[in-house]
């Protein structure tokens, strides 16, 4: 089973999205995402999302509040990501990312850009203030077939 997270960076009423349109092969290509990455062996979730926002944003992150699990199954892969957000004073200098383009998209936009029809579901619980999300998202194919969230 794959383990990932995904963090959310809001800084007043504007969240840190990654489009992502630079890698080859990429299942997220031309969709709007979190921050994230895989978990390495012997890291913890705090440690696997602290470091994949510092490679993908250059911002050292603190601290940052998990907000639960989403469970993806699929005819294709399974993986369980972990959901983080962090809340920041001020816009830091960002760096380039190699897996996308990084912009601060308005909270009230979000919902407007390509995004995994999934997403709008957790994304959703999480801009309620929800920290028990347990949501599985079961696709066939890049279509979205069922939601169920038993942390409510």
């Amino acid at each position: 089973m794959l383990h990932s997270t995904l963090c959310y960076i809001i800084c007043g009423q504007e969240w840190l999205l990654l489009y992502r349109n630079k890698k080859k092969d990429d299942v997220n290509e031309g969709k709007w995402i979190g921050i994230g990455g895989k978990l390495k062996e012997g890291e913890t979730l705090e440690e696997c999302n602290r470091r994949e926002v510092f490679e993908e944003t250059g911002i050292r992150l603190s601290r940052a509040v998990s907000h639960g699990t989403v469970h993806f199954r699929s005819d294709s892969w399974q993986e369980d990501m972990h959901l983080f957000s962090a809340q920041l004073a001020e816009k830091p200098r960002l760096i380039a990312c190699s897996e996308g383009t990084l912009a601060w998209i308005p909270k009230d936009k979000i919902k407007d850009l390509p995004l995994w029809e999934g997403d709008r579901y957790f994304l959703s619980e999480m801009t309620a203030g929800r920290t028990d999300i347990d949501m599985t998202l079961l696709y066939e194919g890049d279509t979205l077939v069922s939601v169920s969230n038993k942390g409510r």
